[in-house]
């Protein structure tokens, strides 16, 4: 087993891998989209995602593993039809990988704990990043203020 790395905002950061991110991924009881769009690097219809016009306070995490990935303080309006979001919750819960897919360059957007695919990432944001965060509902789930999201880790990948 890895060491347990730790974000600057006090989350476990080691890497869900083999049978410890199956093990989260039964545990999650993803629908068929949400597999096909965190598993499968799917994408959403635009305009038709759960949390597109959510403006309650509270955080965004991660559909699978439960990593907080986005505050609501963050998110705006980029009419684009997908919840969009301007910086994440700490820099070290996601990562960015170059996606060249449908014969296009972008930037991929992932949970750098289970590597789940969450949406992807352009400059074209509001300031203070400059940043866009297209995020799919289907990869994020809501936690109102006052409510925790279940961490499913290496240690316990069905956050028990």
């Amino acid at each position: 087993m890895e060491t347990p790395t730790t974000s600057a905002a006090g989350y476990d950061l080691t890497p869900l891998r083999g049978e410890a991110r199956e093990q989260a991924v039964e545990a999650a009881g993803l629908s068929a989209e949400e597999r096909r769009i965190l598993i499968e690097h799917g994408t959403e219809r635009p305009g038709c995602g759960l949390l597109l016009h959510t403006k309650e306070v509270g955080i965004y995490a991660c559909n699978l593993c439960g990593l907080p990935l986005f505050e609501s303080g963050s998110k705006f309006e980029s009419g684009t039809g997908w919840p969009s979001f301007f910086q994440p919750v700490d820099p070290e819960h996601v990562t960015n990988i170059e996606d060249r897919s449908l014969g296009m360059v972008r930037i991929e957007t992932r949970c750098a704990r289970c590597d789940g695919h969450l949406g992807h990432v352009f400059p074209d944001g509001p300031p203070p990043t400059g940043l866009r965060f297209c995020m799919n509902s289907a990869a994020l789930e809501f936690f109102p203020e006052g409510e925790t999201p279940v961490q499913r880790t290496a240690d316990s990948p069905t956050g028990a």
